[in-house]
C-alpha cells in the first residue's frame, strides 16, 4: 500500500509535464505586418485583422491563403470587394520562421451605395428616437459602402428598442447585397417593434416602510410608457432615503401575456391540420374545440390593450443603529475629532435620527436632528434640531444652546426651499461685552449645490441665501434682520486646469449690537474665508484691540489650479474680505500665495502658504486642511 502511494503522484504528473515539455519547446511567432499600396483607416483594419497570427500554427502555403482572406474581410468593411494583394513572407537569419509579411494592395473599384431603403414598422414608427437614430445614420445613397455605419445602426435600433420597452422588436428584413461587378450595393433594414410594452404593476417584497411612500416616489404611473431609465432613476430614489442597504428594481417579461397572444396559440394548437399545417383541423377523430369563427367573435367581444410590464422590487432593510468615528486637522482648529451616530429609520415612517459629536480645541459641539419624511420623502419632509456648543476661540467665549423647527421642499431644480423657527439661548463674553439672551426668529434659506465627481469636483457651485428675523415683540431680547449670501463656482479648463472662484457676503440690521450674540455677529480670516490671517481673526475691535464681530461681511477668493502629475496639483489663490460695521473698500484684508493638493484616497489634502498683505504681525502662514470644497 505504501509504494502504490508513493509511485502514484509521478505516474499522474508525467503526462502534464511531458504536455508542458512539448508545448515550449517550441516558440509561436506573432507575425509583424507592413501593408503597402493603402494607407490611414482601410490599411490600419488590415493590420487589425492580421494581428495574433502566428506562423507556427501554418504551412507557408496555407498562411499567404489566411493572410489573403484576412486582408480581404478587412477591406470588404470599407467597401473594396475586387482588390489585388501580393503577400511576400519574408524568414529570420537561422530559422526557418516567418516573421514579417509585406502585404501589397491594389483595392481596385470602391462599391458605392445605389438603394439605402430603412424603415419602421410597428409603434416605432411614431417614436422620434428611432427617426433621429435613421436620420443620423452616416451613410447615404452614393456614398461609398461603409460597414460600420449599418452594422452601428442595427445595433442603436435594437438597444433603444430594449430601452423603450419594445420587447417584440425584430429585424425581418437586413441585409446587404453587393453587386461588385456593377460597383454597387444594395442596403435593406426594417425594423417591426411590435406594440411598445407599457409599465404595469409595481411589486414589494422586504420593505420595513411603508409603501406608500415608496409609491409615492416613482418616476412613473402604471400605464405609462416604459422606460429602463426611469427604473435606474426610481433605483437611484430609493437609495437617496437610506432607508435601505440592498436594492433591487427589475420589470418582469412574461411571454405569453396578451390576448392576442394567447389567441395565436390557441389558433396553432387547435385548429392547424396535422401535416400540412392549414387551418380546420380537428384534434385526433374529433371535431375542432374552437374554430376559425369562434376565434373571431371572441377577438370582437375582447379587444386586448398595450402589453404590460410587471414591476418587481426587492428591499434589504438597512441596520437601523450606524456609527461612524473621524478624525482630522486643520490649521484653524488644530486636530478635531467628529462622531456620528445614525439611525436611518426608526418606524414604518422612516422617520429618522441623527446625532453628532464635535470635538476641537476652541470648539466642542453635539446636535441632533430627527427628520420626519412626508408624502414624498425626498422633496418634502419636517425637521427637528437641537444641540449644545462651547466656544472658546480668540476674544470669544460662548455657550449656546439651540432648538430649530423647520420644514423643507426640495425641487425638481435641484433648489431646496427650508423655512424655519429657531430658539437660541447664548451666554457669552465677547471682548468686554458679556451678556446671557433668549432669541427667537424665523427665518426662510434657499440652497443648491452640484457636483461632477464629489471626491474632487471637476465641475460644480454651490449657492446658499438665508434671511432670518427677530423682535422683541415676540419675546426675543434682541431686534434684528440678518441676512448671508454664500457663492462657490468649480470649472475645469481641459484636464489639467481647474479653477475655483468663491464669494460670501453678509449684512445685519440691529440697534441692540451688544445683545447679538458670537454665533450670529461676523468674522472672517482661516483656510475658508481669507488666508494668511487667522481663523475669524478679521472683524471690527474695541478700544483694547479686541475682537467684537461686525455687522457687514464680504469675502472673495479665485484659485487656479493645475496637475503637476497624476493627483498632484498646484496652485495659486488670492483672497480677500472683513468684517466690518461701516464698510469701505480699504478695510479689506488680502491675501495670496502658493499650495500644493494630493486627492488622497480619503479625500483632498490642501496644504497652502499665504502672505497677509495687511498685517504686521505675521509675514506668512501655513494653512492645513483635509476634504473637499464643497
Amino acid at each position: 500500500m505504501h509504494l502504490q502511494r508513493r509511485y502514484l503522484v509521478p505516474l499522474v504528473l508525467a503526462p502534464l509535464i511531458a504536455a508542458i515539455l512539448a508545448a515550449t519547446s517550441g516558440r509561436a511567432w506573432a507575425i509583424e505586418t507592413r501593408v503597402e499600396g493603402l494607407e490611414g483607416p482601410v490599411a490600419d483594419n488590415v493590420v487589425n485583422f492580421l494581428a495574433g497570427l502566428e506562423a507556427a500554427d501554418y504551412g507557408r502555403a496555407r498562411l499567404e491563403s489566411e493572410i489573403q482572406r484576412r486582408s480581404r474581410e478587412a477591406l470588404k468593411a470599407y467597401g473594396y470587394y475586387e482588390p489585388t494583394i501580393d503577400v511576400s513572407l519574408e524568414t529570420s537569419d537561422d530559422e526557418d520562421v516567418v516573421e514579417r509579411t509585406v502585404v501589397t494592395i491594389d483595392p481596385g473599384p470602391r462599391v458605392t451605395v445605389e438603394t439605402l431603403d430603412v424603415q419602421l414598422a410597428g409603434d416605432a414608427r411614431n417614436d422620434r428616437h428611432f427617426r433621429d437614430a435613421i436620420d443620423a445614420m452616416p451613410l447615404e445613397e452614393g456614398e461609398p459602402l461603409l460597414h460600420a455605419p449599418y452594422e452601428g445602426l442595427r445595433s442603436q435600433l435594437s438597444t433603444l428598442a430594449a430601452e423603450r420597452g419594445y420587447f417584440d422588436a425584430a429585424f425581418p428584413r437586413h441585409r446587404i447585397e453587393v453587386r461588385p461587378w456593377q460597383q454597387s450595393a444594395r442596403i435593406y433594414l426594417t425594423l417591426d417593434s411590435g406594440e411598445r410594452y407599457r409599465f404595469g404593476r409595481v411589486s414589494y417584497s422586504g420593505s420595513q416602510i411603508d409603501v406608500a411612500k415608496l409609491r409615492n416616489m416613482l418616476p412613473f404611473d402604471e400605464g405609462d410608457p416604459y422606460l429602463a431609465g426611469q427604473l435606474a432613476e426610481y433605483n437611484q430614489r430609493l437609495g437617496q432615503t437610506n432607508w435601505f442597504r440592498g436594492i433591487s428594481v427589475r420589470p418582469i417579461i412574461e411571454s405569453g401575456a396578451s390576448l392576442a397572444q394567447a389567441q395565436r396559440s390557441w389558433w396553432q394548437a387547435v385548429d392547424r391540420r396535422p401535416g400540412d399545417g392549414a387551418a380546420g383541423s380537428a384534434v385526433g377523430e374529433t371535431s375542432p374545440l374552437l374554430g376559425a369563427g369562434a376565434l373571431e367573435a371572441a377577438r370582437n367581444v375582447a379587444i386586448p390593450g398595450p402589453p404590460l410590464v410587471p414591476v418587481e422590487v426587492s428591499l434589504i432593510p438597512a441596520d437601523r443603529h450606524q456609527f461612524e468615528v473621524g478624525i482630522g486637522y486643520a490649521t484653524d482648529v488644530g486636530a478635531r475629532t467628529q462622531f456620528r451616530w445614525d439611525q436611518p429609520w426608526l418606524n414604518e415612517d422612516g422617520d429618522s435620527l441623527n446625532h453628532e459629536l464635535y470635538l476641537s480645541a476652541p470648539e466642542q459641539q453635539f446636535s441632533g436632528t430627527y427628520r420626519m419624511p412626508l408624502a414624498d420623502p425626498l422633496r418634502d419632509s419636517y425637521e427637528l434640531q437641537y444641540g449644545l456648543k462651547n466656544l472658546d476661540n480668540e476674544d470669544t467665549q460662548s455657550l449656546e444652546a439651540s432648538v430649530e423647527l423647520a420644514r423643507e421642499w426640495v425641487f425638481d431644480n435641484g433648489w431646496t426651499q427650508r423655512l424655519f423657527v429657531r430658539s437660541t439661548y447664548e451666554d457669552f463674553r465677547q471682548a468686554d461685552q458679556e451678556e446671557n439672551v433668549l432669541l427667537y426668529y424665523p427665518g426662510v434659506s434657499w440652497s443648491r449645490t452640484r457636483t461632477r465627481n464629489p471626491r474632487f469636483p471637476t465641475w460644480g457651485d454651490s449657492q446658499r441665501l438665508s434671511l432670518a428675523v427677530s423682535d422683541t415683540s415676540w419675546g426675543s431680547d434682541a431686534d434684528f434682520v440678518r441676512g448671508t449670501l454664500d457663492s462657490q463656482w468649480i470649472r475645469m479648463l481641459g484636464s489639467n486646469y481647474r479653477f475655483i472662484g468663491r464669494t460670501s457676503i453678509g449684512a445685519m440690521s440691529t440697534s441692540d449690537f451688544e445683545k447679538i450674540p458670537p454665533s450670529l455677529r461676523f468674522f472672517t480670516g482661516g483656510d475658508r474665508s481669507v488666508r494668511g490671517y487667522g481663523y475669524e481673526s478679521l472683524a471690527p475691535e474695541n478700544e483694547d484691540g479686541e475682537l467684537l464681530g461686525g455687522q457687514q461681511k464680504f469675502v472673495a477668493s479665485i484659485e487656479a489650479q493645475r496637475r503637476l502629475t497624476g493627483d498632484w496639483w498646484g496652485a495659486a489663490f488670492v483672497d480677500t474680505g472683513n468684517a466690518f460695521d461701516d464698510w469701505w473698500p480699504q478695510d479689506l484684508a488680502t491675501g495670496a500665495g502658493l499650495g500644493v493638493r494630493w486627492v488622497s484616497p480619503v479625500g483632498p489634502i490642501r496644504l497652502d502658504i499665504a502672505h497677509p498683505f495687511d498685517s504686521e504681525e505675521d509675514s506668512w502662514r501655513l494653512h492645513f486642511a483635509i476634504g473637499p470644497e464643497f
